[in-house]
């Protein structure tokens, strides 16, 4: 009976410290995710109250909306244009600047520097100089002899402008964490490397990229996530414009919920949209992970 008491007690004790974390979860987390599962089986009249139970209805509808796969293909295209670059630039600029000395501490400081950045006011700042008239973008231009751009008022470069930005505010948190796998790779396999004759390329190829393919995987199942959910840089830069050109779809649900106040069509859109990212991390673990070497 004594063991069973001090057993309990020390669970007790122990659920005690994560209980404040439990409650954030259960607030924030899990009570806005059940909350859109019960929406999205509801219909709502035009001040956001629940009239109806459809079942199904609001999911049908979605799936049978052209609109609703062009904001997929504009999400998914919006994730193409700025995972793969973000990781790209990521790890040149980490494969350039993790020896220890002091014009590289200068240099980490400058390109990690954007993670202190918050995305509403880096948006506002690339709005700024995306500006077709006071932009500097269209003023250096301008010295070229190029006629100005309608950088996020024009369809065939909104999206593209928009990634720019976005690859901008994300590089910095993946050059800390590429940088980091880095420094973690032990000197003496690259001494014994240079000792076998190998080249530069060579202990890239063969020692760098495999060892740093858990830090690889970690930074593209979350730059995946993170894509697919990209909402304030849109929002501030183009609004999902112009021409539908921008309009991702959580951007798409923001409109259908809390402009249209179609809550019940909006928590559809956000399940079916969670499903996708949860599909494909599925993927990514049960494929990507293959070919990461942990040791």
């Amino acid at each position: 009976m004594g063991n069973k008491l001090a057993k309990f007690k020390e669970a007790a004790f122990g659920f005690g410290f994560l209980m404040p974390s439990l409650l954030g979860f259960g607030i924030f987390l899990f009570y806005p995710f059940f909350k859109s599962v019960y929406l999205s089986l509801h219909s709502t009249n035009p001040r956001g109250q629940i009239v109806d139970f459809v079942w199904f209805d609001n999911f049908k509808d979605i799936l049978g909306s052209e609109h609703f796969y062009q904001s997929i293909k504009i999400s998914f295209l919006f994730a193409l244009m700025t995972i793969p670059t973000c990781l790209i630039i990521s790890l040149c600029l980490a494969l350039l600047t993790h020896k220890k000395n002091k014009i590289n501490i200068y240099f980490q400081l400058i390109f990690a520097s954007s993670i202190a950045i918050p995305i509403g006011n880096a948006s506002v700042i690339w709005k700024i100089l995306f500006h077709p008239t006071a932009g500097m973008f269209n003023y250096f231009l301008s010295f070229l002899g190029i006629d100005p751009i309608g950088w996020l008022t024009d369809p065939a470069y909104a999206l593209i402008s928009v990634s720019i930005m976005t690859v901008w505010i994300s590089i910095g948190f993946t050059y800390l964490v590429l940088l980091s796998g880095i420094k973690g790779i032990p000197e003496d396999l690259y001494e014994s490397a240079k000792m076998d004759g190998a080249g530069s390329s060579a202990m890239v190829r063969k020692i760098t990229l495999p060892l740093l393919s858990p830090a690889i995987f970690f930074m593209s199942v979350i730059s995946v996530i993170g894509a697919l959910q990209s909402f304030s840089q849109i929002n501030i830069l183009t609004e999902g414009g112009p021409a539908n050109s921008t309009n991702v779809v959580v951007y798409d649900l923001y409109q259908e919920a809390f402009v249209n106040y179609r809550f019940g069509t909006g928590s559809a859109q956000a399940i079916i949209l969670f499903l996708i990212i949860l599909l494909f991390t599925i993927v990514q673990f049960r494929i990507a992970e293959r070919k990461v070497h942990y040791s």
